[in-house]
């Protein structure tokens, strides 16, 4: 049906029934805007709940770095598992992202983004309250989950909010800023809070934020037109549980080697769910990866960045982490203040984002960003014992702050500047799954190339596993530069 029959009764010769002037087609699906009041329009009161909310989902992938020693010791963790702390997290978050766009389709955007923000905010306080590392895990999957509901939706809330195209890419530069900053922050944070009172508080902390959040979400997010559309269950099954094999197989191998059918069987089972997944993405009337979002190249090349660039520079925290506690002896306060330049520079090169991209275009950035990415995880890998902080791990640091700030900011407008409304959650849900999937398998990859160096050097086991992982996080890196070279010119961008 056109644009032109909304409104028009039906005739003899054509009957068919009158939509409501609320229902507007798109493509195979119908839009249907909310009933009853809409809240005035505030975008940037909006804008700042939406970035409050995403910069606590960001910080919980990285928070609880600094606490590991003390939640290891706590709660009694192995030296493989402990990565759990944070892959259980990442895992739930990557796995059902997808899933969540598709509820928010269903159930409305603004609803779903509340809801995920409330079941954060108790897995919060659970996870705070463990007593044991099961307690502890299951919360972290509980706020994964509630992750996986808020994040999509928060994308599509602002794409929804921002219609002019200056003021979406400023608002969305400003959304890659703090996702790219609440990964360093979530480091400071966690050294912080650990130090001055428990472990703990790095969970109770999320508790004040997400009530706020949740409250204020009704009053000020215009609620964006829902789509009539379906659930993939056996999309969101073999995604899920496709991911979450693989991750198992790989820490498994850092504790048990691969000569292990514990290890290989899951890794297996993995690369078979995935791609049971991407085939019947293919056939499913409503995928939950709409695969035509890959057709546009700076779209795909910005996708697969999304992968590497975190798996490569994230996955490198959990490790520098220790190194500077359990080699140099830090408190988990002075750690937490030796990541705070990295977070204030990845932050502050984020930002400049809305200046350079209209100028420069992705692939300079790109280029430049994953270089310096690399230069600095190469610098990481000559840490030996006793490195020091000021001559040995700083200039890195800043290296590769600047460096992802550069390259991973630009993506996020890549990827959503150009796609249509109705596939905004998609693609932004589609962004966040490879992110967070990214950081999970990054992390999983290291953890066993790690494991490997400290057993072969167990006399120097902790700065042996730190140069090994951050030898394989720049392979990553390197692979993100070839990944920059596909981007178009800055003028077939525009035209794109």
């Amino acid at each position: 049906m056109s644009e032109r029959t909304l409104n028009t009764a039906p005739t003899a010769t054509a009957p068919r029934p009158v939509l409501p002037p609320a229902a507007v087609e798109a493509g195979s699906r119908r839009d249907v805007a909310p009933p009853g009041p809409e809240p005035r329009a505030r975008p940037g009161l909006a804008l700042a709940v939406i970035l409050s909310a995403q910069l606590m989902l960001m910080i919980d992938a990285t928070v609880m770095n600094v606490a590991v020693p003390r939640i290891e010791a706590g709660l009694h963790f192995s030296s493989a598992s402990i990565a759990w702390v944070m892959d259980a997290y990442t895992l739930a978050f990557g796995g059902l992202l997808l899933l969540g766009g598709r509820l928010g389709d269903l159930f409305g955007r603004r609803r779903l983004f509340i809801l995920g923000i409330v079941v954060f905010t108790l897995a919060s306080l659970a996870g705070g309250l463990a007593t044991g590392s099961a307690w502890l895990l299951t919360a972290r999957v509980a706020q994964g989950v509630g992750a996986a509901m808020a994040g999509p939706s928060a994308l599509a809330l602002l794409n929804s909010t921002f219609t002019d195209p200056r003021a979406r890419m400023r608002a969305l530069a400003l959304f890659s800023g703090v996702s790219s900053a609440g990964f360093g922050v979530g480091l400071v944070l966690g050294g912080v809070l650990t130090d001055a009172g428990s472990w703990r508080w790095v969970m109770f902390i999320n508790i004040p934020f997400g009530v706020l959040a949740a409250a204020l979400a009704g009053r000020v997010l215009r609620q964006p037109a829902r789509h009539e559309t379906s659930l993939d269950v056996l999309g969101a099954l073999t995604a899920t549980f496709g991911v979450g094999t693989l991750v198992y197989g790989l820490i498994h191998a850092a504790s048990s080697g691969w000569g292990n059918t514990v290890t290989i069987a899951p890794i297996a089972a993995g690369v078979v769910l995935l791609t049971a997944f991407v085939y019947s993405q293919t056939r499913a009337t409503h995928p939950l990866l709409p695969l035509h979002l890959f057709k546009d190249r700076n779209r795909a090349a910005a996708y697969a960045n999304y992968m590497l660039g975190p798996a490569a520079g994230f996955g490198s925290f959990f490790f520098l982490s220790q190194y500077l506690q359990e080699d140099l002896h830090y408190s988990p306060l002075r750690t937490g203040f030796a990541f705070l330049p990295m977070s204030a520079i990845i932050f502050t090169a984020s930002r400049l984002t809305p200046r350079l991209l209209p100028r420069f275009g992705p692939k300079p950035m790109a280029l430049t960003g994953c270089v310096l990415l690399l230069i600095g995880l190469l610098g990481f890998a000559q840490v030996g014992e006793h490195t020091s902080y000021a001559t040995g791990l700083l200039w890195p640091m800043i290296v590769m702050a600047v460096g992802m700030g550069l390259a991973f900011s630009p993506l996020t407008v890549v990827i959503m500047s150009s796609v249509r409304p109705q596939d905004a959650a998609a693609a932004g849900g589609t962004m966040q799954t490879l992110q967070q999937t990214g950081v999970s398998l990054g992390l999983a990859v290291l953890v066993t190339v790690s494991g490997s160096a400290a057993r072969a050097h167990p006399a120097t086991a902790i700065s042996s596993g730190t140069h090994a992982a951050m030898l394989a996080a720049a392979v990553a890196a390197a692979a993100s530069i070839l990944v920059g070279l596909t981007f178009r010119k800055p003028k077939e961008v525009n035209e794109g």
